[in-house]
């Protein structure tokens, strides 16, 4: 897959590869830029928004109104109270970010496992 030179900064390929560890994993390009999928679900995509780099995740209401009190949060401008963004271009918490990413992948995930085990 062909990554447009704007998506191949260094914070992308951390959070690329962050995304693509985690199991049942798929990248794909919509929309114009990269998006991860596990399950057939949809957890992240990277974007640029007003020229700034960013990640959008699906989140839980609680992680969405605790992650937007602090710095370098905004409100996903599609799948309110379903995702959040954070900026890319200031200070990062990559523990904080990463177990975001995580988050948003099991959420995208359960569903099929809990049919599974019906």
């Amino acid at each position: 897959m062909e990554t447009n030179a704007r998506y191949r900064r260094p914070v992308f390929e951390r959070l690329r590869r962050t995304c693509l560890s985690l199991p049942g994993t798929s990248e794909a390009v919509a929309w114009g830029h990269p998006n991860f999928k596990a399950g057939g679900r949809m957890f992240c995509a990277l974007e640029i928004v007003k020229r700034r780099p960013s990640i959008a995740l699906k989140a839980s209401s609680a992680d969405i109104k605790r992650v937007k009190a602090k710095d370098g949060y905004f409100s996903t401008p599609y799948g309110r109270n379903v995702w959040v963004s954070r900026w890319l271009d200031g200070r990062i918490d990559w523990r904080e970010l990463e177990g975001l990413v995580r988050k948003s992948h099991r959420a995208a995930t359960a569903t099929k496992r809990r049919a599974r085990g019906l």
